[in-house]
């Protein structure tokens, strides 16, 4: 069985491949830290989904800080006019919306529980 929040995730890496060239051409230091946020979103959230308790919610909470570096670094990026806002949009969007599965994981004791099943 799939684990929705680590497809997502994934989903968002690849929603980054043309971007983070562009800017990798324009910003290396730049492009590193975004690639070092996004890989740090799936890989917290599977380190979280085998964990147990405060540990589990914890790096869920690390991955969403994550998400929300990442989505700032793209507007950031974004904002220098090394990418254009249309290049990032759909990767923005996937950060929103597993920001709001992390949301609902570590925010609501029941979803949790849920997530524990998956």
């Amino acid at each position: 069985m799939s684990f929705h929040a680590l497809e997502v995730s994934i989903e968002l890496i690849q929603s980054l491949r043309e971007p983070l060239g562009s800017l990798e051409r324009r910003d290396p230091d730049l492009a590193r830290q975004i690639r070092r946020a996004a890989a740090s979103v799936p890989l917290n959230v599977s380190e979280g989904r085998r964990r147990n308790g405060k540990d589990r919610i914890h790096l869920w909470r690390v991955a969403a800080g994550s998400a929300n570096e990442l989505a700032a670094g793209l507007r950031v990026a974004d904002a220098f006019g090394y990418v254009s806002a249309e290049a990032v949009e759909p990767s923005l969007l996937l950060c929103d919306r597993v920001l709001a599965m992390l949301w609902r994981m570590t925010s609501q004791p029941a979803a949790a529980r849920a997530a524990e099943s998956r």
